[in-house]
């Protein structure tokens, strides 16, 4: 046995089995190369160090001296981090849908050494409960199939190595033809996005708020497209969209300091699932009013964020109160004695894309509540990113701890998300250095510029970024970022590029919106007239500032700077802050950048922004 393999790991879910009775691999060629001499099966355990239920296998199954021993002696073992590596997370995920339905963490696969799933399940107990086998009889029945029916195990690995690669493959087509005649690619219509708010209307839990029952999740992207409908003037979004923000800050799923948990797993928001994950509370802070956006504020502020100022992943559900490891009772205390206890540990993982999401939640949050200081985190989160996971515009770490930095590689996940997270703040701060990295992440992107995993490479079953359904997608962050940089450059091929990004999922998000909303806000400004707006003024409580708040729409693009911004922003190619410093104040109102003559005073502007485009 080595126990020692994880020890040294940066993932702190790894480091969390390093002492366990099985000889446990990091994911890579070495552990495959291993099962291929051996002739053995690779067992591939995917988790997270937040995740209860992980936790509960792990003291059940992999710190059993016994099970430890079998796995020793007939399998490969591998253990996989999902948040340091989320292109093995959605392989295993893709192949796992073959075997069940009910996807979730810890998934527990098992693999040919050519790194095909040919078994797949999640959670496994002790004991049989229903009709739930026990891990031992799953690992006898793996092993009695390999051992006694390796062609017929061989053959259905091969199948679904198979489907996992054309379904890759037809996406990747798609996405190739789509607009390839220099045409707009097929996006949904305005009016079949805006009959999504009926099929919600459909879905509403109208005596608990939200959607659907148990359990029931926040559903961040959901809420999102509900927010842009609402600001495109669709009243029945946003009597959904406060409702369900209602529900949700009233019930036992916002904690008392203002933090949101993962999930409730009863119908009426109650019996938390007490992780605290920094993408739903991030995603959250962008639609929440003040007093909801303070609590979440508050709590990256005092838990989540680091001395450097980035976040990092997630609070665990597990804390020990009287030397017990018991779920959820240190969040059920009063936050006086909570101060008395030790407080449930951090997922201290500090992920690019997270904290991209986290940037541009506060960086929104900050400028519609008027709120100095969530704009004051959001930068001081982007320049600790800056100065430890992006070299000259590029996004070299995803994933780092205090250990150091994870080798793990950059996903489009970290280039959309920190990219539209940083435009963001350039456009509330007016600092066009957060714009330019945008830019150039934004074009890694689209210029696909990713790493393929060399063990998914081998078998055929790199899937790229899965459908989100709990955080907005990587994908969807960078057609949103490339739609806002074709406002600000004046290039037309970004724009073209992002309605390319999202066709495919925004028709899907029309057909299936509980679990694909995430698109549809993006696909609506891609369908709405452009408009730009930029505000030059050199005090910072000029009154044209606080008019332009309102603007804010599917479709629209907002900035304030400076007259020295203005031209900062102008020599770095953004062409729609051309000659705009001459004017101190002035209001540009622009629709696809032909602008109509500046607005020097706050009720001129409300006047410009009313009016129809020419």
């Amino acid at each position: 046995m080595n126990d020692n393999r994880l020890g040294t790991s940066v993932s702190p879910y790894l480091r969390l089995h390093a002492g366990n009775p099985v000889d446990w691999h990091e994911w890579g060629p070495e552990a495959f190369a291993e099962a291929r001499e051996r002739g053995v099966p690779v067992l591939v355990s995917v988790g997270y160090a937040t995740c209860h239920w992980c936790h509960v296998m792990a003291r059940e199954s992999f710190a059993d001296p016994e099970i430890g021993s079998l796995l020793r002696q007939d399998f490969v073992a591998v253990k996989v981090d999902r948040e340091e590596r989320p292109d093995v997370d959605a392989s295993l995920m893709a192949a796992a849908s073959a075997f069940t339905q009910q996807l979730g963490w810890p998934l527990t696969t098992f693999l040919t050494p050519e790194g095909h799933v040919f078994f797949a399940g999640t959670y496994f107990p002790p004991t049989p409960v229903g009709q739930v086998p026990a891990f031992r009889q799953i690992l006898a029945a793996v092993l009695d199939a390999w051992t006694e029916r390796r062609h017929e195990v061989d053959a259905n690995a091969a199948a679904i190595a198979t489907a996992i690669r054309q379904g890759a493959e037809v996406d990747a087509t798609a996405r190739a033809a789509d607009g390839a005649d220099g045409a707009d690619p097929r996006l949904p219509s305005v009016d079949n996005i805006r009959a999504v708010t009926g099929q919600l209307s459909q879905a509403e839990d109208t005596t608990y708020g939200g959607f659907g029952g148990a359990p029931k999740f926040p559903s961040t992207p959901l809420l999102e497209f509900l927010a842009d409908a609402a600001r495109d003037g669709d009243a029945e979004a946003d009597g959904l969209l406060d409702r369900s923000l209602h529900a949700i800050r009233a019930s036992e799923l916002t904690d008392a300091d203002g933090g949101v948990f993962r999930y409730a797993t009863k119908r009426d928001w109650s019996v938390p699932h007490y992780e605290r994950m920094l993408y739903d509370n991030a995603g959250l802070l962008a639609v929440a009013g003040a007093e909801q956006a303070r609590g979440i504020a508050d709590f990256l502020r005092d838990t989540l964020r680091q001395d450097d100022g980035a976040f990092v992943a997630a609070q665990d559900s597990e804390s020990t109160i009287d030397g017990q490891r018991v779920e959820g009772e240190w969040y059920r205390r009063p936050l006086s004695e909570r101060v008395l206890l030790d407080p449930p540990p951090l997922d201290d993982q500090v992920l690019t894309g997270w904290n991209g999401l986290a940037i541009r939640g506060l960086a929104i949050a900050g400028d519609r509540h008027d709120d100095p200081e969530m704009i004051g985190i959001a930068r001081d989160a982007a320049d600790a990113l800056l100065r430890s996971h992006v070299r000259e515009g590029h996004v070299v770490v995803r994933s780092s701890t205090p250990r150091g930095a994870s080798a793990a590689p950059a996903t489009i996940e970290d280039v959309g998300l920190l990219a539209e997270g940083l435009l963001e703040l350039a456009l509330v701060t007016g600092e066009v250095t957060y714009a330019v990295t945008a830019r150039a992440l934004v074009d890694d992107g689209l210029a696909n510029r990713f790493d393929v995993d060399a063990v998914l490479a081998g078998a055929g079953t790199a899937t790229g970024e899965q459908p989100q359904t709990a955080m907005r997608s990587g994908t969807v962050a960078l057609a949103a970022a490339a739609a806002g940089l074709a406002a600000l450059t004046g290039d037309s091929a970004y724009r073209t590029a992002a309605a390319r990004l999202v066709a495919d999922r925004a028709t899907t998000g029309t057909e299936r919106p509980l679990g694909h909303a995430d698109a549809l806000g993006v696909a609506l400004g891609l369908q709405r007239p452009s408009r730009e707006v930029v505000v030059v003024t050199s005090d910072p409580h000029d009154p044209l500032r606080d008019a332009v708040r309102a603007a804010r729409r599917p479709g629209t693009v907002i900035a304030r700077v400076t007259p020295t911004q203005a031209a900062e922003w102008s020599a770095a190619g953004f062409e729609l802050f051309e000659a705009r410093d001459a004017l101190d104040p002035a209001a540009y109102v622009c629709h696809d950048r032909v602008c109509a003559l500046p607005a020097r005073s706050a009720g001129d502007l409300a006047a410009g922004l009313a009016a129809p485009a020419a």
